[in-house]
């Protein structure tokens, strides 16, 4: 009976995130291709990866990045639209853009007896423009979630870690289980 046990419990841990994923990739296709009206299967999925991809290679035309920057200096003018706008922008930027600000893997100190460590990315070493001399900003992404917290702490606090970025996002993100 053990023995079966055992092999049940292997068979959840092969089948249950292979089927997750499945599952998550299959409800993204049909809602896509819901939204579209397509019979055939995944065409709305290509046709909305054509459509990004083909959205980023007019953006990059010198005329189309000067239509775009008096669209984004509108946008950031209006007050509730610049509010999500720029919490938007920043976010993709933050992961695919040019100015990537999760590539500074650290190890924060939070309390006294160095007890208790936390791993986060940097995202601002000077904080001086709103008042907090020697401090710095770390991020603090949330273990399966999109979300985190922001920690404001002295630079002492923070030692950097000697580690792809990515490959610390991920130990992070998986609750510490995934490693490489």
């Amino acid at each position: 009976m053990k023995k079966i046990t055992k092999y049940f419990l292997e068979g959840l841990l092969v089948l249950v995130p292979l089927v997750a994923t499945i599952y998550v990739i299959y409800i993204v296709f049909i809602k896509i291709d819901s939204i579209f009206a397509f019979k055939i299967p995944g065409a709305g999925f290509v046709l909305t990866l054509l459509t990004i991809t083909l959205a980023g290679f007019i953006s990059s035309n010198l005329l189309t990045k000067r239509l775009l920057r008096i669209i984004e200096v509108t946008f950031t003018r209006l007050p509730f639209v610049k509010m999500i706008y720029t919490a938007v922008r920043d976010l993709m930027n933050a992961f695919v853009g040019d100015k990537k600000s999760y590539y500074r893997p650290v190890l924060v100190t939070v309390s006294a007896d160095r007890s208790i460590q936390v791993i986060g990315f940097i995202t601002k070493d000077r904080l001086e423009n709103i008042g907090l001399s020697g401090k710095v900003a770390v991020y603090l992404p949330q273990s399966y979630n999109f979300a985190g917290n922001l920690i404001i702490v002295s630079k002492e606090q923070v030692t950097p870690l000697s580690a792809d970025s990515g490959e610390v996002m991920a130990f992070i993100v998986s609750g510490g289980i995934t490693a490489h």
